[in-house]
Protein backbone atom coordinates (compact mmCIF):
# COMPACT_ATOMS: atom_id res chain seq x y z
CA UNK A 1 0.00 0.00 0.00
CA UNK A 2 1.37 3.38 -1.01
CA UNK A 3 0.91 6.47 1.07
CA UNK A 4 1.20 9.87 -0.52
CA UNK A 5 3.43 12.40 1.02
CA UNK A 6 2.17 15.95 1.44
CA UNK A 7 3.04 17.85 -1.73
CA UNK A 8 2.31 21.61 -1.55
CA UNK A 9 2.71 21.99 -5.34
CA UNK A 10 0.09 19.33 -5.99
CA UNK A 11 -2.31 20.96 -3.55
CA UNK A 12 -1.75 24.37 -5.21
CA UNK A 13 -2.41 22.93 -8.68
CA UNK A 14 -5.59 21.19 -7.52
CA UNK A 15 -6.82 24.37 -5.82
CA UNK A 16 -6.07 26.48 -8.89
CA UNK A 17 -7.87 24.00 -11.17
CA UNK A 18 -10.91 24.00 -8.91
CA UNK A 19 -10.88 27.78 -8.86
CA UNK A 20 -10.81 27.91 -12.66
CA UNK A 21 -13.76 25.54 -12.90
CA UNK A 22 -15.74 27.63 -10.41
CA UNK A 23 -14.86 30.84 -12.29
CA UNK A 24 -16.01 29.32 -15.58
CA UNK A 25 -19.32 28.25 -14.04
CA UNK A 26 -19.91 31.70 -12.56
CA UNK A 27 -19.01 33.39 -15.85
CA UNK A 28 -21.48 31.16 -17.72
CA UNK A 29 -24.18 32.15 -15.23
CA UNK A 30 -23.24 35.85 -15.63
CA UNK A 31 -23.44 35.53 -19.43
CA UNK A 32 -26.99 34.20 -19.16
CA UNK A 33 -27.91 37.17 -16.96
CA UNK A 34 -26.43 39.52 -19.57
CA UNK A 35 -29.17 38.50 -22.02
CA UNK A 36 -32.65 39.78 -21.23
CA UNK A 37 -35.79 38.46 -22.91
CA UNK A 38 -38.57 40.56 -24.37
CA UNK A 39 -41.65 38.55 -25.33
CA UNK A 40 -43.67 39.39 -28.43
CA UNK A 41 -47.25 38.41 -27.67
CA UNK A 42 -50.89 38.94 -28.39
CA UNK A 43 -54.37 37.80 -27.58
CA UNK A 44 -55.58 34.61 -29.31
CA UNK A 45 -57.78 36.68 -31.65
CA UNK A 46 -54.92 39.08 -32.46
CA UNK A 47 -57.02 42.02 -31.28
CA UNK A 48 -54.29 43.19 -28.92
CA UNK A 49 -50.50 42.81 -29.39
CA UNK A 50 -47.54 43.87 -27.26
CA UNK A 51 -43.88 43.64 -26.28
CA UNK A 52 -43.36 42.56 -22.67
CA UNK A 53 -41.66 44.39 -21.16
CA UNK A 54 -42.26 47.37 -23.41
CA UNK A 55 -39.77 49.47 -21.44
CA UNK A 56 -36.40 48.15 -20.28
CA UNK A 57 -33.21 49.47 -18.66
CA UNK A 58 -29.99 47.62 -19.51
CA UNK A 59 -26.22 48.12 -19.21
CA UNK A 60 -24.04 48.94 -22.23
CA UNK A 61 -22.86 45.67 -23.77
CA UNK A 62 -25.93 43.77 -22.65
CA UNK A 63 -27.96 41.66 -25.10
CA UNK A 64 -31.71 41.59 -25.60
CA UNK A 65 -33.44 38.53 -27.04
CA UNK A 66 -36.89 39.07 -28.53
CA UNK A 67 -38.90 35.82 -28.56
CA UNK A 68 -42.23 35.43 -30.36
CA UNK A 69 -44.47 33.91 -27.66
CA UNK A 70 -47.59 34.45 -29.77
CA UNK A 71 -48.86 31.15 -31.23
CA UNK A 72 -51.07 32.86 -33.80
CA UNK A 73 -49.07 35.82 -35.13
CA UNK A 74 -45.76 36.77 -36.70
CA UNK A 75 -43.94 39.79 -35.26
CA UNK A 76 -40.75 41.79 -35.78
CA UNK A 77 -38.40 43.84 -33.66
CA UNK A 78 -37.37 46.77 -35.83
CA UNK A 79 -35.44 49.92 -34.92
CA UNK A 80 -36.83 53.35 -35.66
CA UNK A 81 -33.98 54.20 -38.00
CA UNK A 82 -33.61 55.70 -41.50
CA UNK A 83 -32.19 52.35 -42.71
CA UNK A 84 -35.67 50.93 -42.01
CA UNK A 85 -37.48 53.86 -43.65
CA UNK A 86 -38.35 55.51 -40.33
CA UNK A 87 -37.19 58.58 -38.42
CA UNK A 88 -34.15 58.04 -36.16
CA UNK A 89 -35.22 57.20 -32.61
CA UNK A 90 -31.96 55.56 -31.55
CA UNK A 91 -28.70 57.25 -30.47
CA UNK A 92 -26.39 58.66 -33.14
CA UNK A 93 -23.92 55.98 -34.18
CA UNK A 94 -26.14 53.12 -32.97
CA UNK A 95 -26.71 50.21 -35.34
CA UNK A 96 -30.07 49.75 -36.97
CA UNK A 97 -31.75 46.36 -36.65
CA UNK A 98 -34.65 44.43 -38.13
CA UNK A 99 -35.37 40.89 -37.01
CA UNK A 100 -37.47 40.13 -40.09
CA UNK A 101 -40.64 38.15 -39.43
CA UNK A 102 -40.37 35.93 -36.38
CA UNK A 103 -42.62 32.88 -36.46
CA UNK A 104 -43.93 31.50 -33.13
CA UNK A 105 -41.00 30.58 -30.84
CA UNK A 106 -38.44 32.20 -33.16
CA UNK A 107 -36.05 34.70 -31.58
CA UNK A 108 -33.69 37.52 -32.46
CA UNK A 109 -30.75 38.90 -30.41
CA UNK A 110 -29.23 42.37 -30.42
CA UNK A 111 -26.34 43.69 -28.28
CA UNK A 112 -26.57 47.35 -27.22
CA UNK A 113 -23.21 49.06 -26.82
CA UNK A 114 -24.00 52.77 -27.16
CA UNK A 115 -25.76 54.44 -24.19
CA UNK A 116 -29.05 56.19 -24.88
CA UNK A 117 -32.71 55.65 -25.67
CA UNK A 118 -33.72 53.13 -28.35
CA UNK A 119 -37.27 53.01 -29.73
CA UNK A 120 -38.44 50.06 -31.81
CA UNK A 121 -41.64 48.65 -33.28
CA UNK A 122 -43.28 45.59 -34.84
CA UNK A 123 -43.72 46.12 -38.59
CA UNK A 124 -47.18 44.53 -38.98
CA UNK A 125 -48.47 45.92 -35.67
CA UNK A 126 -47.05 49.46 -35.40
CA UNK A 127 -50.50 50.90 -36.21
CA UNK A 128 -51.83 48.99 -33.18
CA UNK A 129 -49.21 50.58 -30.91
CA UNK A 130 -46.84 47.61 -30.67
CA UNK A 131 -43.71 49.60 -29.79
CA UNK A 132 -41.02 49.38 -27.15
CA UNK A 133 -38.27 51.45 -25.60
CA UNK A 134 -34.89 50.37 -24.26
CA UNK A 135 -32.68 52.67 -22.19
CA UNK A 136 -29.01 51.70 -22.28
CA UNK A 137 -27.00 53.10 -19.39
CA UNK A 138 -28.31 56.34 -17.97
CA UNK A 139 -30.52 58.85 -19.76
CA UNK A 140 -31.51 62.38 -18.83
CA UNK A 141 -35.19 62.49 -17.92
CA UNK A 142 -35.58 66.26 -18.35
CA UNK A 143 -35.76 66.48 -22.16
CA UNK A 144 -37.93 64.16 -24.20
CA UNK A 145 -35.58 61.92 -26.17
CA UNK A 146 -37.61 62.15 -29.39
CA UNK A 147 -40.49 64.19 -30.75
CA UNK A 148 -43.67 62.87 -29.18
CA UNK A 149 -45.72 64.54 -31.90
CA UNK A 150 -43.89 63.03 -34.88
CA UNK A 151 -46.54 62.98 -37.64
CA UNK A 152 -44.75 60.12 -39.41
CA UNK A 153 -45.58 57.71 -36.56
CA UNK A 154 -49.07 56.34 -35.88
CA UNK A 155 -50.81 58.01 -32.92
CA UNK A 156 -51.20 54.61 -31.18
CA UNK A 157 -47.43 54.08 -31.40
CA UNK A 158 -46.61 57.53 -30.01
CA UNK A 159 -49.03 57.00 -27.12
CA UNK A 160 -47.57 53.57 -26.24
CA UNK A 161 -43.92 54.49 -25.57
CA UNK A 162 -43.18 54.20 -21.84
CA UNK A 163 -41.70 57.24 -20.12
CA UNK A 164 -37.90 57.23 -19.77
CA UNK A 165 -38.20 58.29 -16.12
CA UNK A 166 -40.44 55.29 -15.37
CA UNK A 167 -37.96 52.94 -17.04
CA UNK A 168 -35.05 54.38 -15.04
CA UNK A 169 -37.02 54.12 -11.80
CA UNK A 170 -38.47 50.62 -12.28
CA UNK A 171 -35.87 49.08 -14.71
CA UNK A 172 -38.77 47.51 -16.65
CA UNK A 173 -42.22 48.67 -17.65
CA UNK A 174 -44.75 46.06 -18.73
Amino acid sequence: MRTRAYDPRRRLLLSAGGGLLLSAALMRRADAADEIEIALSGTPTGSHVWFRPRGLLIRPGQAVRWVNRDAGNVHTSTAYHPANGKPRRVPEGAKSWNSDYLMPNDSFVMVFDIPGVYDYYCIPHEQAGMVGRIVVGHADTAPRPYAETDASLPPAALAAFPDVGDILKDTRVD
